[in-house]
């Protein structure tokens, strides 16, 4: 298994489909400094969590295939994600997202514990541009652009269907806006900045099996802008709502 810098780009260009893809991606070892921490953060675990077998390992995308409406999110966090094995599942930030996708018809149910726990997501995927858990929940930019190769592929495999993207956050939003472009939706030069519900929509390159593409940007929904009230349940499901009807989601 080649474990430089070099894995992601030949793994996710290799990769046939979706499913393909995720296989490829949870075995990445591209970042040392990633890998040694979602390694160590799996060993010692937190007390509350002890019990648990943590996943400790890239976290691929979660939601269908097919998914019209696309969800961006930071990195796996390492009690979160890192330790369940699914985006966004078994933190406070994934709480606050799947609430919100119940709460509009996107998801199965409001909670989101295990990857076993039975939640499905309707029209709607969920990723990140950074797959493994980062120290102090920051990534690199070196990190977030060793790991754009998986996400760009993903594209690519949604393109036909994908009509809408939320992004959620800054980081996010810079990450997001170059791998939209390698994946077929050139982005106009100044980039659009990032700030909630800001949405800009992108037509496809010529010749692109793509449709246009609306992008919407959103607060994350950590925890402090959560506490803070930056970020409230209705203005993100305000967000959210947007984005399915942009995607045709009834």
């Amino acid at each position: 298994m080649c474990s430089s810098a070099a894995y992601p780009l030949r793994a996710a260009a290799e990769a046939l489909t979706s499913a393909d893809l995720d296989a490829r991606l949870v075995e990445c070892r591209a970042c040392p400094r990633l890998v040694a921490w979602r390694e160590e953060t799996a060993s010692t675990k937190r007390a509350a969590f002890r019990d648990w077998q943590y996943w400790g390992r890239p976290v691929p995308a979660f939601g269908p295939a097919d998914a019209a409406m696309l969800v961006v999110g930071l990195a796996p966090a390492a009690h979160g994600g890192n330790r369940t094995g699914r985006m966004f599942t078994g933190d406070r930030a994934g709480d606050v997202l799947f609430e919100a996708l119940y709460d509009l018809g996107l998801a199965s149910q409001a909670t989101a514990t295990s990857r076993d726990d039975g939640l499905e997501l309707y029209g709607v995927r969920v990723t990140a541009p950074v797959h493994c858990a980062p120290p102090g929940n920051r990534p690199t930019p070196g990190e977030r652009d060793t790991c754009r190769p998986w996400l760009v592929r993903e594209l690519e495999e949604l393109r036909p269907r994908l009509r809408s993207v939320v992004v959620l956050g800054a980081f996010g939003w810079q990450a997001m806006l170059p791998t939209l472009h390698e994946a077929g939706w050139p982005v106009p030069r100044p980039r659009p900045a990032f700030g909630h519900g800001v949405r800009t929509t992108l037509a496809p390159a010529d010749g692109c099996s793509a449709a246009p593409l609306t992008v919407f940007g959103c607060y994350h929904v950590s925890q402090r802008n959560v506490f803070t009230g930056r970020l409230t349940g209705e203005m993100l499901r305000e967000v959210l709502a947007e984005a399915a009807r942009a995607a045709g989601l009834g």
